[in-house]
């Protein structure tokens, strides 16, 4: 009997050790900031914030994009045939510059067909101008009557009408033309290449996308729990798994008015996948060597980063 007593008591004793070295070692208590320390070392600062956490701030992950409007996606017009692609991926392109071009064989011969009629009603115009100018010297001569002026001012007319006809068939081919020559809309690098000389694409087929590289942006997906905490010109830490120990400053410069789904599946397990965010933009106050499109941890304060 006291053989048994003295084992329950162990277990007792055991069972409170146990509990006070959990609590020693908090356990139970997830975090998105340490791991376990390793034997005989402090906790080991991982990933998402290597600076420390501000007081009531706001944990995000989002992703690098471009403003609005630095990132186009170019497209031929109209149908064709790709003759050549003057740019790869990775080339710096100005506003203007001749991105690609389709073949344009058919509209050149349709131009130059309507530059013939446009000719040949020029000819007819100084023949009838001749023929009106004589048949008015008759008539004061009385030697022809004004039914030949009327006919020659009628033909005249006629020819004239022709003649705009064929300048606007002209016009309309060289618009045309100058469609099949794809050229940049803004300033940026060619971050896609879609399609390759040779190949027939329809109308508006994507050709390449350009960026502008030095217009980016962070878009933090705030979990709808957090709107409260979240203002305009807040100061924003930034950093990525990538480059370890690395922090960047940004500032809120823009707060939507409406609530989405979530579009990044979350890394930290802790968080609902299935709870609304708010795309919240940052500015970025100092060049990073981030990649469009690469996954960022974001933490929003009101104090200095």
């Amino acid at each position: 009997m006291a053989a048994k007593l003295l084992w329950s008591m162990a277990g007792v004793l055991l069972t409170c050790v146990v509990v006070w070295r959990a609590g020693e070692a908090d356990w139970g208590r997830p975090s998105i900031f340490t791991k376990s320390s390793p034997p005989g070392g402090e906790a080991a600062i991982v990933g998402r914030n290597p600076l420390g956490r501000q007081q009531n701030s706001v944990l995000a992950e989002g992703r690098l994009v471009t403003y609005p409007g630095a990132e186009v996606a170019v497209a031929a017009e109209l149908a064709g045939r790709i003759v050549q692609i003057h740019v790869r991926e990775r080339s710096v392109v100005s506003k203007g510059d001749l991105i690609a071009e389709l073949a344009s064989e058919d509209l050149n011969a349709s131009r130059a067909e309507a530059q013939a009629r446009i000719d040949e009603a020029e000819a007819e115009i100084g023949f009838y101008e001749r023929e009106v100018l004589r048949s008015r010297g008759l008539i004061v001569r009385h030697a022809a009557s004004s039914v030949e002026l009327e006919m020659n001012l009628r033909s005249l007319g006629t020819t004239r009408a022709r003649q705009r006809a064929a300048l606007a068939s002209r016009a309309r081919f060289e618009v045309l033309i100058a469609k099949m020559r794809i050229i940049s809309p803004i300033d940026g690098v060619v971050i896609a290449r879609s399609a390759h000389p040779g190949e027939t694409v329809a109308a508006a087929a994507r050709l390449v996308t350009i960026a502008d590289l030095e217009r980016v942006r962070i878009e933090a997906e705030v979990d709808e729990v957090d709107l409260g905490s979240i203002a305009l010109e807040a100061d924003a830490r930034i950093t990525a798994e990538s480059f370890p120990g690395r922090v960047w400053r940004g500032k809120v410069e823009e707060v939507p008015d409406v609530v989405v789904g979530r579009q990044l599946r979350p890394e930290d397990t802790t968080r609902p996948v299935d709870m609304r965010v708010l795309l919240v933009k940052i500015a970025l106050l100092e060049r990073t060597p981030l990649k469009l499109g690469q996954r960022v941890e974001v933490e929003i304060g009101h104090g200095p980063p």
